[in-house]
């Protein structure tokens, strides 16, 4: 099936299984951080925005990309400066291993992109979809506050 999408602002076209799974689609588009941790849907590692809200792509089928708006990580920086949400994870070591990175950047531009200025309730409520084996998840929370320039 052909699948026409628009992925981090730039109109696609691409043919897809009617089986595939939405992030093995994204990453033979060459969306690497787009990565497969539990398959189940369950660790979050796979997010990306679809239409305006955070998805965990191994439970979308790659046709359901047909007609929406798409983002994942490689699309938030533009002309080599990091998105807002890149720097605070950074500046604040919000990254360990980074293998949950990408999905916990994508789900924390949906919650900002919703609700700019989250209590800190709203921004545990927001990441809940998001496993983290490295950190107690502190310095994530940091993290969005301080992109949402509350910290």
């Amino acid at each position: 099936m052909l699948v026409r999408f628009k992925l981090n602002g730039e109109n696609v076209e691409a043919e897809a299984e009617d089986d595939e799974r939405a992030l093995d689609f994204l990453r033979e588009l060459g969306m690497k951080s787009v990565k497969e941790g539990c398959g189940e849907g369950e660790c979050g590692a796979c997010t990306i925005i679809v239409n305006g809200k955070n998805v965990v792509s191994c439970l979308m089928l790659a046709p359901e990309l047909d007609g929406t708006e798409v983002w994942t990580t490689e699309g938030l920086s533009s002309k080599g400066n990091l998105d807002p949400i890149q720097k605070a994870f950074m500046e604040v070591g919000a990254i360990q291993c980074g293998f949950c990175t990408p999905g916990m950047v994508m789900s924390a531009k949906a919650l900002l992109d919703d609700n700019p200025h989250p209590s800190e309730e709203e921004i545990k409520k927001g990441m809940e979809g998001n496993l983290c084996r490295c950190t107690g998840y502190f310095k994530i929370v940091d993290a969005v506050k301080k992109a949402a320039g509350e910290s």
